[in-house]
């Protein structure tokens, strides 16, 4: 009885499915209402990745409010595309194949706020094109190849609040009246004049100019940004430090790398104590005051990479100091010492205290020898203070007993009562002073080196009368990850990294999406490179890199502001294989070939030689018949016709040719050795092939 219920149940219930279902589904939305070769994971979000095709799909519901065209192949769009989707609010078709914007071809679009437009291959913003947007927030129009902007094209964006335009090929910029933007990127296009007039942005929060040109920084521009917390003014051609940044207050994060501006000053950072993030990177630097870090007591984050430093004693105090102030050094792995030989090559924030070959101080009295080493201490205080921190000295506390370069005293030796007791002798550290200089100090605890004949330079490093010895070779960078470990590298070829989101998807099930960042850090070219992928793409292959180089790789959520929630690793591609050893190969294969050409032509002298031995037998046959040959043969040389005439034909000599060599499919042939015309040897008369 219990089993026909649950059968009538089932017999009734099938025919109401469909209505039950879009009873339970939000709006009454139905699957079917989900375009071809598209995901709906909610209602109101449309994802079609990789659809190949060249139109944008037909027959989207209108309560859509997200929808993710990446990487469709899309070349064209029409105002028709938008038809009904008046509460769309996030439109990606980055990553397409669009060439240009047709005017107000997004005016349907009344309640989008984030339009991504960015890696395609546009070549101009025309003046309506983006009429009708009025709640526009974020437009990434990046990674295209946008040569001109119409002066009208951003009118009526008055609620943007996000506008990147970097990696184009921009040369002029129309002026951004822009009240509410916040974060404006021009970074690799070629804007060497920025002026006040451009920029109409008084709440502009970031400015990023990386790349643009620039030999100086226009000081009313910034004096006009009050409320800028980060700037990127990174690899341009400023020589010296911006004045006007040291009448700036309020930055958070600051980018100087790659400027030719030389050694930083204390005085550079004495109005920027609010720093969290500093990028000083390859700038050339050989070292760091220690005064610099009073100056910066709210940094957390550091990249110093791609510097020549001397890991000398004045630069003993770094790695002490990114420790106690928990601060984290980006690109650990590139940040290494230069000199002296034997730091050469070492990570900087990996040396202990000892490895920097600080001097020690021996005091001689008439009783004791006490060695002290000076100790800085990590720095605490806020901007507002003035005064000098104290330095303290071991000798200061004897019962310190966690330095271990404090020595036991040592009995005094019987002439030293005779010493004052005031008297200091400094010694240098080993190895300092090269090809055989010796090594004091001043009286301000400089290092000196008085160099012999023949050398010169501060650590007696060059020889004036030997040539020059080769530079030391570049230390191969290992790939590491700096601080993703949601995120991994494998399968890296010279020119393909497989990138592993699986964790990274794992521990964020929230995500709808990756937004994924990389660039060349090796190359002179490293304008980064985004595309967004799916949560449903745990494994993605990164193509057409260059080889030999490292890579710098980011993800972050698709959608999430910028900064939030990243991560990054790094890759190094594979060295491609060089011309020298395409030439080694090419040695090899001819030893192969001259010996084994060699054999094969004194294989075909023996086949001669053979026939040859054949021919004077039947010629001595001529005398008396000696029957080395078969009868058939000597009926084909008319041998046989002689012996019936009673007497032997005049024949002229022949030359056996042996038969010819046979390709046994390879670069080798094969010889027949062994003929078939004659059976003196009382060998077998089939062919029997050589296994050279």
């Amino acid at each position: 009885m219990g089993r026909e219920r649950v059968y009538t149940m089932k017999v009734f219930l099938t025919p109401l499915m469909p209505f039950l279902l879009f009873l339970i589904l939000p709006d009454g939305t139905m699957s079917s209402d989900c375009p071809k070769d598209c995901t709906c994971s909610t209602p109101d979000s449309i994802l079609c990745f990789q659809r190949r095709s060249s139109t944008i799909p037909k027959g989207m519901p209108t309560i859509t409010k997200s929808l993710y065209l990446f990487s469709n192949g899309i070349e064209g769009l029409t105002t028709e595309d938008f038809v009904g989707l008046d509460n769309l609010e996030m439109l990606d078709l980055s990553q397409n194949k669009l060439t240009e914007l047709p005017e107000r071809v997004f005016e349907h679009l009344t309640s989008l706020r984030n339009l991504d437009l960015s890696s395609n291959q546009i070549t101009h913003i025309s003046e309506e094109c983006f009429q009708g947007m009025a709640l526009l927030e974020r437009l990434y129009l990046y990674s295209n190849h946008i040569e001109t902007i119409h002066p009208a094209a951003f009118h009526g964006l008055e609620h943007l609040l996000e506008l990147k335009l970097q990696g184009n090929q921009l040369t002029s910029l129309p002026a951004l009246s822009m009240p509410q933007l916040l974060l404006l990127d021009l970074r690799f296009n070629v804007l060497p004049t920025l002026g006040p007039s451009d920029l109409q942005t008084p709440n502009l929060e970031s400015l990023k100019l990386g790349g643009v040109g620039l030999t100086s920084l226009n000081k009313q521009l910034i004096s006009n940004l009050k409320n800028l917390h980060e700037l990127d003014i990174s690899w341009n051609h400023l020589e010296s430090f911006p004045s006007v940044l040291k009448e700036t207050h309020g930055l958070i994060h600051l980018s100087l790398a790659g400027n030719p501006m030389g050694p930083l000053k204390v005085q550079d950072f004495q109005t920027l104590g609010e720093l969290q993030e500093l990028d000083i990177s390859s700038l050339s630097l050989q070292g760091l005051p220690e005064e610099f870090s009073q100056l910066l007591p709210h940094l957390r984050k550091l990249t110093v990479a791609e510097n020549p430093f001397n890991c000398l004693c004045n630069l003993a105090w770094f790695p002490r100091w990114l420790r106690a102030q928990s601060i984290t050094l980006e690109r650990t792995e590139e940040t290494r010492c230069h000199f002296p030989p034997i730091n050469a090559g070492k990570v900087l924030e990996r040396l202990e205290h000892r490895d920097f070959g600080c001097p020690t101080t021996t005091t001689v009295t008439t009783s004791t020898v006490k060695t002290t080493t000076t100790l800085p201490v990590p720095v605490t205080t806020l901007p507002s203070t003035t005064k000098p921190i104290p330095v303290l000295r071991a000798s200061d506390n004897p019962t310190n007993k966690d330095d271990d370069s404090l020595l036991p005293p040592v009995p005094a030796s019987p002439s030293s009562s005779s010493l004052d007791s005031d008297e200091e002798q400094h010694f240098c550290p080993s190895h300092t002073c090269l090809n055989g200089g010796t090594c004091r100090l001043d009286q301000h605890g400089q290092v000196e080196c008085t160099c012999p004949h023949g050398t010169s330079g501060m650590y007696c490093e060059i020889q004036n009368n030997h040539p020059p010895s080769p530079p030391e070779a570049k230390i191969p960078m290992a790939t590491v990850t700096v601080d993703a470990p949601d995120i991994r590298s494998h399968e890296v070829t010279t020119t393909t990294i497989l990138l592993d989101f699986h964790r990274y998807i794992k521990m964020r099930p929230y995500i709808r999406g990756i937004r994924l960042t990389y660039q060349n850090l090796s190359g002179p070219d490293r304008r980064p490179i985004q595309l967004s992928l799916p949560a449903s793409f745990p494994e993605y292959r990164l193509r057409g890199l260059k080889p030999n180089s490292t890579y710098s790789v980011c993800a972050s959520p698709l959608g999430a502001p910028s900064g939030i929630d990243r991560v990054c690793t790094e890759a190094q591609t594979a060295e491609s294989v060089s011309s020298h050893d395409a030439r080694f190969v090419d040695q090899r294969l001819t030893t192969m070939l001259v010996p084994a050409i060699a054999i094969l032509l004194l294989l075909i002298l023996i086949a001669i030689a053979v026939g040859m031995v054949c021919y004077l037998r039947r010629k001595r046959a001529k005398g008396h018949l000696d029957l080395d040959c078969e009868p058939s043969q000597l009926e084909l040389d008319g041998v046989k016709a002689g012996l019936d005439n009673g007497a032997l034909p005049q024949k002229q000599p022949q030359l056996m040719i042996p038969e010819p060599a046979v390709q046994n499919g390879n670069l080798e042939y094969e010889v027949l050795l062994l003929q078939d015309h004659c059976t003196s040897n009382n060998n077998m008369s089939s062919h029997k092939p050589s296994y050279f």
